[in-house]
């Protein structure tokens, strides 16, 4: 199966290698000539556009930034759908508006291609690991002919329902590591703040009901002061304004999440913007006038 790639950064480089590994023949296309460069000594060939990937390929994954950039690609010039041919699936990796995802499955439909959504968890660590969990949405049978292909790269993949549906499940991820994190930030302040060490207060609550996989991954780097993306303030503000657009057409009140959201945003105007969501910590030591692990 010879598979298209487009958006190689900080997820979909690892993602691709994971690919190769599994022995898939991948053509790839980023705006980066390095990565290009990088996915080429390992056997990728090397396209220009989205058009010319489509031309050539059975499948191609898209992992990008947000809803107008996977627009673009699919619909913008030398997209997509001017190389592609009738049957041509896109798996769209990237965690993008689930109203998008709709809009662009139906204009696919037209021409006879399909699209799932299929938006990761798991950060960079992950990525690299080739552990991510997937959610998609989309057709049945589209799921089960490339499942294989996405457990290449991740440890979970489920379909959650139709199109879109893989992207309501990303916000719902999106909602609860966001939380998590500020809830993670909270109790790191009160430790330090009292004078007992956030180190050990971390090793005796992680084994009970407050341990989770977001404790376990950003605490150490608020203790060690790692704050190197793998996964950005700015990204995950962008997911939280899809978060809170999706609710507001709803018609349901998300209030932690516009709270976080606004964390954030303090956070970016700070210039932290990019930097990992765990420097939502600063966001706390900036107004208790302490620093975690000093």
């Amino acid at each position: 199966m010879k598979i298209g790639f487009i958006g190689l950064g900080i997820m979909g480089k690892p993602m691709s290698k994971n690919l190769i590994k599994a022995k898939y023949e991948l053509i790839v296309m980023d705006k980066n000539p390095e990565v290009t460069k990088e996915l080429s000594s390992l056997g990728a060939t090397i396209a220009v556009s989205p058009a010319e990937v489509a031309k050539t390929v059975d499948v191609i994954i898209t992992m990008l930034p947000n809803s107008p950039h996977v627009k673009e690609v699919v619909l913008g010039k030398n997209c997509i759908m001017e190389g592609g041919k009738p049957g041509l699936t896109i798996i769209d990796m990237s965690s993008i508006a689930p109203i998008v995802s709709r809009e662009l499955a139906a204009e696919l439909e037209k021409v006879g291609m399909n699209m799932l959504d299929a938006p990761v968890s798991g950060g960079e660590p992950k990525a690299i690991e080739g552990t991510l969990s997937v959610m998609v949405g989309g057709k049945t049978e589209i799921f089960t002919k490339y499942y294989d292909l996405m457990k290449s790269m991740a440890a979970s993949v489920v379909r959650v329902g139709e199109i879109g549906s893989g992207n309501i499940a990303k916000l719902c991820n999106q909602i609860i590591v966001a939380i998590n994190i500020s809830a993670v930030s909270e109790a790191m302040i009160l430790a330090q703040k009292a004078g007992v060490s956030p180190e050990l207060v971390y090793n005796a609550i992680r084994g009970g009901l407050a341990g989770s996989t977001v404790l376990d991954a950003k605490a150490p780097m608020m203790m060690n002061r790692k704050f190197a993306p793998g996964f950005r303030i700015d990204l995950h503000i962008k997911d939280l304004n899809n978060v809170l657009d999706t609710s507001h057409n709803l018609g349901i009140p998300l209030p932690l999440s516009a709270a976080v959201m606004e964390m954030m945003q303090a956070l970016k105007a700070d210039g932290l913007g990019n930097e990992d969501h765990s420097s939502l910590v600063k966001y706390y030591e900036k107004m208790a006038n302490i620093t975690v692990g000093h």
